[in-house]
């Protein structure tokens, strides 16, 4: 995370914030003021002597630079690295800067910066945590992020949602066993990006950043639990996943605006906390573009190849901001017969319960530009032939409209027919238009 915050300030994207400030509220109030449009830096957060950075990633952009890629190739670029992952190399400890300081006898996680983000969550929340674990059958790693709640100075309250968390914590739980597990904070924007990725369970997200990166991120085994761990995280909290113990967790600001409601969750234990030398702690305020983005681009790799299976001629994807990220999706297609743009709807519905919204458009409209979209949705789509609605669905339960989660969903086919006159579709163009200079014309001042 360090070489990307040299790039961040060295490219005037990163804000610097010197004087004191609550982590009550007061961080996140200028969190959100800056969202889009820096990163921000925070020096002196109150009665803490570890500085606090967030929005690390705010846009498009800047994730598809993390990646080595650009805005409109996201999507293929981390397919490409999810279909061959690579090994990563384990570091002894001496060789591991988050290993400088361990502390294992006196575990207090209330020594972190940990803010308190909106005004009715339960607590100070970890929001920018990688959760690492093993299979307890096969020994293979699983990543993912969760809200974590801190319950006293060495318990954690966790929402684990019916994914490979969930079955790895049954596996556990089935043999009253505890889960060890490790939670990396102040990590770069490609290792965030590949915990989001929807891969089979088994298929390593720290060995698909490892693609992304070309075989540079460097692990090291935890010193309480049997996990192994980015070498260059800021911090690492060792702890164990309980078996059978529940606490109320909860109310949480989520990503679609609202609150996730309070309910018993599982306990995580802490048993270590391990950190670098000045250490710097990374939060993520929920339903800014950092948060949005991150759950959005990996989304969008497995939406793009699912989408290809049964139309091969799409040509992008993308999950919009509006939507948060989740919701509603947009995917061009190069249509060869009619049909394809129905077909690219249901595969999108499928590859993901939360895609609830789907347009579809030529491979001449932007997706990334809603204004182009919306252009195609009103010269493109007449309502009663173009629009499928698909009734009884289930969709996400953090969705406040849905019924626990049953959801309607809405494709739009804003494509152009194949058999309508080549002059009636035919976009006005100016000769000489996409040549052309601007500043060549204007006057200096």
């Amino acid at each position: 995370m360090r070489d990307w915050l040299a790039y961040l300030e060295n490219e005037g994207k990163i804000k610097t914030v010197s004087k004191e400030i609550s982590l009550k509220f007061e961080m996140p109030a200028v969190i959100k003021k800056l969202d889009g449009k820096a990163a921000v830096k925070f020096k002196k957060p109150k009665g803490y002597n570890i500085p606090v950075v967030s929005g690390i990633a705010y846009d498009r952009d800047l994730f598809a630079k993390a990646l080595g890629t650009t805005k409109n190739n996201v999507a293929r670029k981390i397919s490409e690295c999810q279909k061959q992952p690579i090994p990563c190399q384990v570091v002894t400890r001496e060789e591991a800067p988050v290993m400088k300081n361990i502390n294992i006898d006196d575990v207090n996680l209330m020594t972190l910066p940990i803010p308190i983000h909106h005004e009715k969550d339960a607590g100070h929340y970890i929001t920018a945590g990688l959760l690492i674990c093993k299979d307890p059958e096969t020994g293979k790693r699983n990543v993912s992020i969760h809200r974590l709640q801190v319950f006293s100075k060495n318990e954690i309250g966790i929402l684990i949602l019916p994914r490979h968390l969930s079955q790895l914590y049954m596996k556990a739980e089935k043999k009253n066993e505890p889960l060890d597990i490790a939670i990396a904070i102040g990590v770069d924007p490609v290792l965030l990006l590949a915990s989001q990725a929807i891969v089979p369970l088994g298929v390593d997200e720290l060995e698909i950043a490892n693609a992304i990166k070309n075989g540079g991120q460097k692990l090291v085994k935890c010193q309480t639990v049997d996990v192994e761990v980015p070498a260059e995280a800021e911090i690492v909290l060792e702890g164990k996943l309980l078996p059978k113990v529940r606490k109320v967790e909860g109310p949480f600001g989520e990503f679609p605006k609202y609150y996730g409601p309070a309910s018993e969750k599982p306990v995580i234990k802490i048993t270590a906390i391990c950190h670098r030398d000045e250490p710097i702690y990374h939060t993520i305020l929920p339903a800014t573009k950092e948060h949005l983005l991150l759950g959005g681009l990996a989304r969008e790799a497995t939406l793009y190849e699912l989408v290809k299976q049964t139309v091969p001629t799409v040509k992008d994807v993308h999950l919009t901001i509006g939507g948060t990220c989740r919701y509603h999706a947009v995917i061009s297609i190069d249509k060869k017969h009619e049909g394809e743009a129905k077909n690219a709807m249901f595969a999108a519905f499928a590859s993901m319960q939360e895609v609830k919204h789907v347009v579809v458009v030529d491979s001449d409209v932007d997706i990334f530009d809603i204004e182009e979209v919306e252009w195609a949705i009103a010269t493109r789509c007449q309502m009663a032939k173009d629009i499928m609605l698909v009734s009884g669905s289930l969709g996400s339960k953090l969705d406040p409209s849905t019924n626990d989660g049953i959801s309607d969903k809405m494709g739009i086919d804003a494509t152009c027919p194949l058999n309508a006159p080549p002059e009636k579709y035919e976009t006005i163009k100016i000769p000489g238009y996409e040549e052309l200079n601007i500043e060549d014309y204007l006057d200096n001042e």
